[in-house]
């Protein structure tokens, strides 16, 4: 009798805390407590900076702090699955990239759907991708490089194995029936230390790790990845424009949050992450990071992301591409 009596006043204070919990998952009232933010990779990068950025500027939008938490390893899988296993009320965001898309499409077994497991709240920014090499190579542009890598190996160096960065180059490879050395790093700036000591004769990098470098004279900038030139080096030319026609390939950087989301709240975060891109200080630190902001629905978002990995699985299969 004991047992049934603790029994109906456990479900009597159940039914009651219902009332409430539903009351806090209101829009309206949300967010009542801090957010926490999943970066699925190591502070310092741009990936990191970004999203710290655009953090900062929803906590002050929406009043509460988003909490940042890296979680790198595994390619971003460690962060990304653990988003993905978050309860879906709003209050764990995840910082996304382009990296999404390229697991997808490079790692055979995953714990988690890239594609379905997430609810797009930010497309963010745009991440274009650029091919360098020292002040004193002897390819001046694009074709130079491409002549010399007809006719004498080159090692060309990558922030890492199935980075954007990669893909980027094996595409280039494909399109023109080149053959260089993959050398990756674990991080763009050791790749391109060992460019300016003459390792390497290139690297393929995005734009904001080198924009300062170009700049100075350091490097020479051979073509970058997007469809326009980048407002960060508007003298470096496109791929297509040295040639390489339908050659176009941009990364992001922006928020997710897991799959079954109320739309109201993912409305609302949406617009919070809106804001914090359009405010002065953040744009401008944006804009040092040779990033620019993408002006999209977060329907876009999915698109990008499914698209995106069907054309990185096409490129992985004909490389023969393997994850570290």
């Amino acid at each position: 009798m004991a047992h049934n009596s603790l029994s109906r006043r456990g479900l009597l204070a159940l039914a009651a805390a219902l009332p409430a919990a539903r009351a806090l998952a209101q829009p309206g009232d949300f967010p009542s407590h801090p957010l926490r933010l999943i970066v699925p990779v190591a502070p310092g990068g741009s990936q990191d900076v970004v999203a710290r950025l655009i953090a900062r500027g929803m906590g002050e939008t929406l009043g509460q702090t988003l909490q940042v938490e890296n979680l790198p390893g595994a390619g971003s899988n460690i962060g990304y699955e653990a988003a993905s296993r978050a309860r879906p009320d709003g209050y764990t965001l995840l910082a996304g990239s382009d990296s999404l898309s390229i697991n997808a499409a490079l790692f055979p077994k995953l714990n988690y759907d890239p594609l379905t497991a997430f609810t797009p709240i930010l497309s963010g920014v745009a991440v274009p991708q650029i091919l360098v090499v020292r002040a004193d190579s002897p390819a001046q542009d694009l074709a130079g490089f491409v002549a010399a890598a007809r006719d004498a190996p080159q090692a060309v160096g990558t922030p890492g194995n199935g980075s954007l960065s990669h893909l980027v180059g094996e595409l280039m490879q494909q399109a023109a029936g080149l053959r260089w050395t993959h050398v990756p790093y674990r991080g763009g700036a050791l790749a391109i230390n060992d460019l300016l000591a003459g390792h390497l004769q290139a690297v393929w990098i995005n734009i904001g790790a080198v924009a300062d470098a170009v700049k100075a004279g350091r490097l020479r900038g051979l073509a970058v990845s997007s469809e326009a030139r980048a407002g960060a080096l508007p003298a470096v030319p496109t791929l297509e424009e040295g040639g390489f026609q339908g050659l176009t390939a941009t990364g992001w950087h922006g928020l997710v949050a897991p799959a079954g989301l109320e739309p109201a709240i993912a409305a609302r975060l949406a617009a919070a992450g809106t804001a914090a891109l359009q405010k002065p200080e953040i744009a401008q630190r944006l804009a040092g990071l040779g990033v620019e902001v993408l002006d999209e629905p977060p329907a876009a978002l999915s698109r990008r992301i499914a698209a995106d990995a069907a054309r990185w699985a096409a490129v992985v299969r004909q490389g023969n591409l393997r994850p570290d």
